[in-house]
């Protein structure tokens, strides 16, 4: 009878534990870049379209909104070299990121200390530690699924952000 009831616990356990795991629902995606041999690396949720467009999902953001930058958990890029997006420096570590739409349409990229967090309720961009312009381009070919890519660029590299026809980067150097 003890060996029977020790059986259902561990069955429920493994239940339990693959509820967890899908729960999430989406693909986690990863992209990772060496620069003078420190990692950098972004962690995100790949939600896909399902029929429908990036305007219609993140047109209805309003000016100063903040979207998770992915699905579920929040996206988590880690840094073991200082880096300077531009005049901003962000120090070695881990941070969660996420974009807010900008009264003209663009988009700035958000730091915050905080990371590993559910992707709601968003954070208050007043309380992040950084912010950066990103510069929008027209993608070669609508992307089904968010899709973050590091790349080498000369002494440091680019965060480069795509979803539907929306395609974001931001450039940054090593320190």
């Amino acid at each position: 009878m003890r060996k029977f009831g020790i059986a259902v616990l561990s069955v429920m356990m493994l239940v339990c534990l693959a509820m967890v795991a899908l729960a999430q629902g989406n693909p986690r995606g990863t992209s990772t870049l060496t620069i003078k041999g420190k990692t950098v690396s972004v962690d995100y949720g790949r939600p896909s379209l399902k029929g429908r467009t990036t305007d219609a999902l993140l047109g209805r953001l309003p000016a100063g909104g903040v979207w998770r930058l992915g699905a579920d958990t929040s996206t988590t890029f880690k840094t073991g070299i200082d880096l300077a997006f531009g005049d901003v420096t962000i120090p070695a570590g881990e941070y969660s990121i996420w974009m807010q739409r900008q009264t003209d349409n663009s988009w700035k990229l958000l730091f915050d200390k905080k990371h590993g967090q559910w992707g709601e309720p968003t954070p208050d961009p007043a309380d992040c530690f950084a912010s950066v312009p990103l510069t929008e381009s027209k993608p070669a070919a609508t992307v089904e699924m968010v899709t973050l890519t590091l790349s080498k660029a000369s002494g440091g590299g680019t965060l480069t952000i795509q979803w539907g026809t929306l395609e974001v980067a931001a450039s940054f150097k090593a320190k």
